[in-house]
Formats: structure tokens, C-alpha cells, sequence
């Protein structure tokens, strides 16, 4: 006869059983989702005019199917205080135009983006010359008032370090209408595949010459293949700008979601300088 202690010996090492099984499979998740994050940043970073090319994440990032490491409790990541301001009074135009804007920059002139954000001001030195299409249809959209009241949708902290905006709709599939050459590629700045802490680039579908609005900015070196047009150089006040809202998190605990910060650009321009 099993006598009560040596049943609860047995129900003991049952659960610690269990759970050790429950660990390898997170571990083993885990290993899927770098992977994954690795082979397949196209649709990590997928934006521009049509919805993410693979679909393995939804428009409205409703579900996230990059099987991330599942964690020992049920329930979503708990959220701290919002380290932002409440968004100025406004909503996103949502214009859309049938071609890309003609060439109104000077490709031998300095250009310099601020996006005025609820978190704080990021500010941007653009690459007129080596991105002339990209910055100049920033200044173009930033003219007309696109990016205003536009929120950042996607904070990347596992594998990538990015935050992405320039999507009207919030939703990671909005776009001005057309598309944007890729540009740059080649930039000495991208070596070893990684593009530095500081870097703006364009989002795009995966595929060549799919660049639209939306765009990301890393705010840790993060390993990408060089397909992603590189435009502009973050400064030091945009930096800690963005080192805020990293340490605010993302909302799914899985390494790519919306950011727990209100990330909304209350007011973008570009201006020669």
C-alpha cells in the first residue's frame, strides 16, 4: 500500500515533471521565434502599400503566429505607467496620391526631420543624397501633414530593436499610394548585415521596391539583410527618445507587438538646413 507520503512524493515529482516539460517547450518556442525573426524579417518588418506579404501576421495584429515562448502563467504581460503624454487634438489625414511626388529637393542640400511625439521629439539627419526618392517623399508627405497624428504601431525587442510608423491607419497595412525605389543598399554603415543603433529605414513587403510610409528606427544594432533603404541618422535627443519607449515594452510579451508607450507623431517636418 502507497502511504500518504509516498504519494506526495510521487505528486511532487509529477508536477516538477511537468513542469520541466512546459520549460523545454518554451525554450523550444523560443528557438522557432529567433528563428523565425532570422529567416523571415520580411514580414517582421512587412509595410507599405499592401498588407504583410506572408499574412503570418495579421493587418491588425490580432494574433501573433511566430510561436514565442510561452510563459509559466496564463494571461497578457502585466503594463506599467505610460511613460508618454496624451496625443495633441487631431486625427490622420489618410490621403493617398496615384504616383510618387516629383523631385522638389535639392540631392546636394541638407535636409533634418523632426517627428513631435507624444514620448518626445525624434530628431532626423536625412541622406538627400544617397536616398534622394525616400527623403524627398518625406519632405512631399510631411508637407501635406500625413505623418500628424499618426501612431508608432510596432515596437520590435527580440532579435530586432525597432519601432515602426508612418501608417495612418495604425495597423501596419496603410500606405500614401505608391511606392519608393530602393535606395542606398549599399551604404558602408550597413556591415555584417546589421543595421546600427541610430539607423531610419524604409519598412517594405519583402519585395524590391515596395517602400510606401512606413519606416523604422533602431534603437539597438539589429541583424537585417541590407534590403531595407537606409535615409536618415537619429540624434542624441531622439535616442533617448526612443530608449523611453523600449523600456516601456511591447503588449504581447512576445517580442513584437504594439508598444505599451502611446507613441503617436503629433506633428512631423522636414526642413532644408
Amino acid at each position: 500500500m502507497v502511504s500518504n507520503e509516498q504519494r506526495r512524493r510521487q505528486l511532487a515529482r509529477e508536477k516538477f515533471e511537468r513542469q520541466q516539460q512546459r520549460r523545454e517547450e518554451a525554450r523550444r518556442k523560443a528557438r522557432r521565434r529567433n528563428a523565425v525573426i532570422a529567416a523571415a524579417l520580411a514580414v517582421v518588418l512587412a509595410a507599405g502599400v499592401t498588407a504583410y506579404a506572408t499574412g503570418a501576421l495579421s493587418g491588425d495584429d490580432k494574433k501573433d503566429t511566430t510561436d514565442a515562448a510561452a510563459p509559466e502563467t496564463s494571461g497578457k504581460p502585466s503594463k506599467g505607467p505610460d511613460p508618454c503624454a496624451k496625443p495633441a487634438p487631431g486625427s490622420p489625414a489618410a490621403k493617398t496620391w496615384k504616383s510618387e511626388p516629383e523631385m522638389g529637393i535639392d540631392k546636394s542640400a541638407a535636409y533634418a526631420m523632426d517627428l513631435k511625439t507624444t514620448c518626445g521629439t525624434i530628431d532626423v539627419k536625412l541622406d538627400a543624397a544617397n536616398a534622394p526618392h525616400t527623403v524627398n517623399s518625406f519632405n512631399f508627405l510631411a508637407g501635406e501633414g500625413y505623418f500628424d497624428h499618426t501612431k508608432c504601431h510596432r515596437l520590435t525587442t527580440s532579435g530586432i530593436y525597432v519601432l515602426q510608423c508612418g501608417d495612418p491607419k495604425g495597423m501596419g497595412n496603410g500606405g500614401p499610394g505608391y511606392t519608393l525605389p530602393d535606395e542606398n543598399l549599399k551604404d558602408s554603415k550597413l556591415k555584417g548585415n546589421v543595421y546600427p543603433a541610430g539607423t531610419v529605414a524604409m519598412a517594405n513587403t519583402g519585395q524590391p521596391h515596395t517602400g510606401g510610409s512606413q519606416f523604422f528606427l533602431v534603437y539597438q544594432d539589429s541583424p537585417l539583410p541590407p534590403t531595407y533603404t537606409p535615409f536618415g541618422t537619429i540624434g542624441a535627443e531622439g535616442m533617448k527618445t526612443l530608449k523611453k519607449i523600449a523600456d516601456a515594452g511591447e503588449s504581447s510579451g512576445a517580442g513584437d507587438g504594439a508598444p505599451n508607450a502611446t507613441v503617436v507623431i503629433d506633428k512631423a517636418a522636414v526642413a532644408k538646413s
